[in-house]
């Protein structure tokens, strides 16, 4: 039993997000472990590049889509619908921020990045139910994981409100849909990372990092292996229990903050 705990071989899994950052972590670790992977983004060509690069490891397949409008949700869905009965794995890491201060946050900026990091995770998790519930068993449930942020468990102390408001959202929204969704064998879990390198904290980092590495209890940055192992290990047999949880990634950053 125990060398299949953590086996993934064989399953199906979507990670949106998934040309660059954290989601590009993820996919990785799903391909090495013998996982049929889609990713997809908005921006073709980076898309591309990351999906000829991983199709080196295993096979990953690159849709390009714009998750942030309903009908692009919907094409997306009703293409990998096209492809795959089954889901086994969907990752919903797709996101973006928006940064002003509060006297000049837009209401362009918000609209924007609550319709990706919020309203896009609901509704694809939706369209998607028919292929994670042909997907999971009772032994073995299909999985939806949601990436959150710590910035949605604490004050990121940064005008990126829209940002933070959406992350508690989504932790909210995981537990939410976890509810309703276990009976069906569908588990619903989320990780809340701190800080890895990503073109989203590539400005903070420049100018920050050595404060943000004083913060930090493990005192370096997140690596792929950190969020590749997590996101295994969530998909896996192992974590079929767990139902409805974030993971905290982020080398104790919230612990020590109280």
């Amino acid at each position: 039993m125990l060398e299949n705990l953590f086996s993934l071989n064989g399953k199906v899994a979507v990670v949106t997000g998934g040309s660059r950052g954290i989601g590009a972590m993820i996919a990785r670790g799903y391909l090495e472990s013998g996982v049929k992977t889609y990713i997809t983004s908005r921006s073709l060509d980076e898309l591309q590049a990351t999906a000829n690069e991983l199709s080196a490891i295993g096979e990953c397949i690159a849709i390009q889509s714009d998750l942030s409008t309903m009908e692009g949700v919907q094409a997306f869905a009703e293409e990998i619908k096209a492809k795959e009965a089954q889901i086994h794995i969907l990752v919903n890491n797709a996101g973006a921020t928006w940064g002003a201060p509060i006297d000049e946050y837009p209401e362009s900026g918000w609209d924007k990045v609550m319709n990706l990091n919020v309203k896009s995770i609901f509704f694809l998790t939706q369209q998607l139910l028919p292929a994670l519930r042909a997907a999971g068993t009772h032994e073995d449930p299909a999985r939806v994981i949601n990436i959150s942020s710590i910035n949605g468990l604490a004050n990121p102390t940064l005008p990126v409100y829209a940002y933070s408001a959406s992350k508690a959202a989504v932790i909210h929204l995981t537990r939410h849909l976890a509810a309703d969704l276990a009976r069906e064998n569908i588990n619903v879990n989320g990780i809340a990372p701190g800080f890895f390198h990503s073109k989203m904290t590539a400005g903070l980092l420049d100018q920050f990092e050595k404060q943000l590495l004083a913060k930090t209890p493990r005192g370096r940055l997140g690596e792929p292996e950190d969020m590749a192992g997590t996101a295994i290990y969530l998909a896996s047999r192992a974590s079929a229990w767990v139902v409805g949880h974030t993971v905290v990634l982020d080398g104790g950053v919230i612990t020590a903050a109280g």
